[in-house]
């Protein structure tokens, strides 16, 4: 029975390994490694250019900027919406997060809705600037912070009151008792936002001026425009490194979190009056950062030539002007919906058996040692730049001379996806009392039947939320489809970029009613896969 078990085990884990390693380790790897050993503008070329030290610091500068406006902004927020209680605190919530589900190209053409010269803060004259990019990166980030600070400052153990009594103020207080255990978590956060700031490339295509390049943007010129490969990949050897940097400091950080942190079970307070002042201000950027450019997008979508009309929406079945053969936004949003249908079943089927085998308890140190190093391999592209997925996959199974180039979108964005589709999953496997299984092979179940008696009825109620986070994150998955996308197979979210890059009154419009379309479709998948998460699994089971 035991070397049947550990038979299936490695049957299972050889199709999500096998499925990693050719599309991600093996893209990944020959760009990393094309970009090193190239000798006619790979990396060690692209080091002695000028140019490369300008867009690595505007990138990380950017980074660093918006890191910082997103900590400035969401600990105060995550203070008055985590630890305290108060009327329209669960919907304030509810808003503060909801722009990090959707696609970085609808947060684009929602802020050029708003900072454009005929939108409501055009008059600040920040529209196609590095601040405007930066004010993006922020509003996409501080529900990350608002969140992963929240949840821990609603946990820790109140001693800043007992600070207070003894005759602190509360600056001296937060300063000196409370500041000191959310340290950690913080930085841990930051790291986070650093993170996905330093890879923001569908933002910085649909915000930023044209010229001003980040590393992912100049990869993408250099391999679209000038059809350079050899520094495209040394750029994004760059990158890479980067990116690696920024998750070990977050995984670090995180680790310090855990040893730490000090918790309690949830101790949220009533509001005081001595707490509206940051009620108030949290509203206020809620209100200013969240609510204005996605109302921006929704009033722009409804208005035409200075009057309030349908027209955005009546001519979406035209393409584009200045488009050669162009796809119309219908067209591209019916090819998204079937790309991001196929990648969310692959990415479905890959998770499901990546989360049977880490839902698993093993016994033994080496079991316990593989399920690590499988739980690793599989998160590998979540600290991986979607950009670096999409150029790898065009320099080798783009140019393998057989291969179905129709599959490269649908398995570039499977790849992207399937760290979250294994991260809903398993949560759900592992509430399962292990020892209903023991009590089931005692009894002679085979691992077949204990699987489909005990494990797929309550994976079934998982698989909603996963295939929701997998459709949701290939509809509008940008930096690698931007690679891979044929030109008369265009995708919503490349289509909408390219409509905001082209002069046109109609491509303007065409590109806000397109937005509201992808936020609307994105926004009700997850609220719908939300709605269909299990809340109660480890209570049914135990």
């Amino acid at each position: 029975m035991r070397n049947r078990l550990h038979l299936s085990i490695a049957l299972a884990a050889l199709i999500p390994a096998s499925f990693l390693i050719l599309f991600f380790v093996w893209p990944v790897g020959a760009m990393l490694w094309r970009g090193i050993s190239d000798p006619a503008g790979g990396l060690l070329e692209v080091l002695t250019l000028p140019r490369t030290w300008n867009i690595t610091r505007q990138t990380i500068g950017m980074a660093v900027a918006a890191t910082a406006g997103s900590l400035l902004l969401g600990i105060p927020g995550a203070f008055a919406l985590y630890r305290l209680r108060f009327p329209g605190r669960n919907i304030l919530r509810a808003i503060a997060t909801m722009p990090f589900v959707l696609p970085t190209v609808v947060t684009g053409v929602a802020f050029r809705a708003l900072l454009d010269a005929k939108g409501s803060l055009g008059f600040l004259g920040l529209d196609q600037t590095v601040t405007a990019v930066v004010i993006a990166m922020v509003f996409f980030n501080y529900g990350v912070v608002v969140r992963t600070v929240g949840n821990l400052w609603a946990s820790l153990d109140p001693q800043d009151e007992a600070a207070r009594t003894l005759g602190a103020t509360p600056f001296q207080a937060f300063y000196t008792v409370t500041l000191p255990q959310l340290g950690p978590g913080i930085a841990a956060a930051g790291g986070l936002v650093f993170l996905f700031c330093s890879t923001s490339f569908g933002l910085v295509q649909t915000l930023g001026r044209p010229g001003y390049g980040t590393l992912e943007s100049e990869i993408y010129v250099q391999t679209t425009a000038y059809l350079d490969l050899a520094t495209a990949a040394g750029l994004s050897a760059i990158q890479f490194a980067i990116v690696i940097a920024a998750l070990l400091v977050s995984n670090l950080l995180s680790k310090r979190t855990d040893a730490t942190l000090r918790v309690r079970d949830n101790v949220s307070r009533p509001a005081r009056r001595r707490d509206l002042p940051i009620i108030t201000g949290t509203v206020a950027v809620i209100a200013v950062l969240i609510l204005a450019p996605l109302s921006a997008l929704v009033l722009g979508s409804l208005r035409a030539g200075g009057e309030w009309s349908l027209h955005n929406y009546q001519v979406l079945a035209r393409t584009g002007a200045g488009f050669s053969g162009g796809t119309s936004v219908l067209q591209a949003l019916e090819h998204s919906l079937r790309i991001a249908l196929d990648a969310a079943v692959v990415s479905v089927i890959v998770g499901v058996l990546v989360a049977l085998l880490l839902s698993r308890r093993p016994q033994t140190a080496r079991w316990i040692r593989a399920q690590q190093l499988l739980d690793g391999f599989v998160l590998l592209p979540l600290g991986v730049s979607a950009v670096t997925v999409g150029f790898g996959f065009l320099i080798t199974w783009g140019r393998l001379p057989n291969f179905n180039a129709a599959l490269l979108v649908p398995l570039a964005q499977a790849v992207v996806a399937l760290p979250l589709v294994v991260r809903s999953l398993v949560p759900v496997l592992r509430a399962i009392d292990p020892r209903m299984r023991e009590a089931a092979a005692t009894l002679g179940a085979s691992p077949a039947r204990i699987l489909a008696t005990i494990d797929l009825p309550l994976l079934v109620r998982g698989l909603g939320l996963a295939f929701g986070f997998a459709f949701a994150i290939s509809i509008g998955e940008f930096g690698a489809t931007s690679f891979l996308a044929s030109p008369d197979y265009q995708t919503l979210p490349v289509l909408i970029g390219k409509l905001l890059g082209r002069p046109g009154v109609d491509n303007y419009g065409m590109a806000l009613a397109g937005g509201v379309i992808l936020a609307l479709l994105s926004g009700g998948v997850m609220t719908l896969a939300d709605l269909l998460r299990p809340r109660s699994v480890t209570k049914g089971i135990s």
